[in-house]
């Protein structure tokens, strides 16, 4: 097998879903960054920054999803979910529906042109640790995590 070969890198059961699943975890944690940036400086940029890196995060989030559920279906042929693999799935949801709430409160707040409401930066916070945990869980699914 040559690592260059588009074939296998396209057509492997899970690889769409490993290469796509860091766009909406980094677009979404620096957009918390920026955000609690622009807490503590005021200055309205990094505002900016972090609405466009949430839009990012929460439009990139639905192809990982898709990917995640075809290649359950595809890889594992759609064996009944436990264990990891479970909790995985789980945090993937909660993560997505996480990254749009927090979107959704940006983007009412542009839209009233107002400043967001403070709770959105603990809801931030817990998406961060909801995302963390998933993608922790989703290295021990691909190999990446499993200890030698």
């Amino acid at each position: 097998m040559h690592p260059f070969d588009l074939k296998t890198v396209l057509l492997a059961k899970h690889a769409q879903h490993v290469a796509l699943v860091h766009f909406p975890i980094a677009l979404f944690m620096a957009a918390v960054l920026f955000d609690i940036v622009w807490q503590l400086t005021g200055q309205r940029s990094f505002a900016d920054v972090a609405y466009y890196n949430l839009l990012g995060a929460a439009v990139t989030s639905l192809p990982v999803v898709i990917t995640g559920l075809i290649a359950w279906q595809w890889a594992l042929e759609g064996q009944r979910l436990k264990g990891i693999l479970l909790m995985h799935l789980v945090g993937a949801i909660t993560s997505t529906v996480l990254i749009w709430i927090v979107w959704f409160i940006h983007w009412r707040a542009r839209r009233r042109d107002a400043s967001p409401p403070g709770y959105r930066l603990p809801l931030q916070i817990v998406a961060v640790l909801v995302v963390g945990i998933t993608a922790h869980l989703g290295g021990f699914l691909s190999g990446v995590n499993v200890p030698s």
